[in-house]
């Protein structure tokens, strides 16, 4: 980007937006959005990005968007190149808006959040990376959540992850503590007259609290992975997003994300996000041609 580009008599608001530059109410003034994949955010990088606020913000603040972005307020359109080039230096780059691959949203995962159940920051960083401004029909929103505590709202993206743990029981090893069953807030467990588990897989949630509150071990790991839901959205028209597949394993998320982006793009229509497309189209058809042949490989 030139200055040339971006005086006010050449300038293309749509392509500016699409570049993460979003025209304000104020005349010639920009909110610049930053590319902060799942929120993190080195302390190094906060310097550069306060200092250059400082420098360029016309409004004397920042702005924490909802996804998890630092939004630098009331920059100059003359100062887009300044701003860019002075963030790079400290590898901030610049997000996008517009039909294209946004950046993955995360919450903390199991990294050292003692909920977590699947590291979910690095897989973000690893989705930004590969595939940010895949362009789309529409805007397409990923997110990773943890556990089933699901604070990045896979229910609420186009294509969300959420970690999963399946729980079993092994006898043997079971004194009857009644540990998992106070654990189990789904009621998904219930002691005996032995205080032995009975155990009703239709209300497990796989937060896997069972696994940590047995003290003998006798709760173990029987499955893990990532829970994929498809098809959500907030805004205007709500759509909550349908569960597609269980269990699938890191290594298998970048190639569901990349056959979901093919099937949308020979599916869907321009403007149309996936989940609309998926009603038009049928659940059935997607399971069957995405989550079916990803899960097969």
């Amino acid at each position: 980007m030139t200055e040339q580009t971006v005086t006010p008599e050449r300038v293309d608001i749509q392509k500016l937006k699409s570049g993460g530059f979003i025209k304000q109410t104020q005349k010639d003034l920009f909110t610049v959005r930053l590319r902060m994949p799942g929120g993190r955010v080195t302390p190094e990088k906060m310097a550069k990005i306060a200092e250059v606020a400082k420098k360029y913000s016309r409004m004397g603040f920042c702005h924490l968007s909802f996804r998890q972005s630092i939004e630098l307020i009331g920059v100059h359109i003359d100062d887009f190149d300044k701003v860019a080039k002075e963030l790079a230096t400290a590898g901030v780059k610049v997000a996008s808006c517009g039909p294209r691959v946004r950046v993955p949203t995360a919450c903390g995962g199991c990294e050292y959040n003692p909920n977590g159940l699947m590291e979910t920051q690095h897989k973000a960083l690893e989705v930004d990376e590969k595939l940010f401004g895949t362009p789309c029909h529409h805007k397409f929103k990923t997110s990773f959540s943890g556990c089933p505590i699901d604070c990045a709202r896979t229910t609420e993206n186009d294509l969300g992850f959420q970690g999963a743990v399946e729980p079993q029981w092994d006898e043997p090893l079971c004194t009857g503590c009644t540990l998992c069953a106070k654990a189990c807030m789904e009621g998904a467990i219930v002691p005996d007259k032995d205080g032995k588990p009975i155990f009703d897989p239709g209300k497990c949630i796989y937060c896997a609290d069972c696994i940590r509150a047995c003290p003998t071990n006798s709760w173990r790991i029987k499955r893990q992975g990532w829970i994929v839901r498809v098809g959500g959205k907030h805004g205007r028209h709500p759509r909550q997003a349908e569960e597609v597949a269980r269990f699938i394993p890191d290594e298998q998320v970048i190639p569901f994300i990349e056959k979901t982006l093919q099937w949308y793009k020979d599916n869907g229509r321009p403007r149309e996000r996936i989940g609309t497309t998926i009603d038009r189209v049928g659940l059935y058809r997607f399971i069957t041609e995405v989550a079916g042949p990803v899960l097969q490989s």
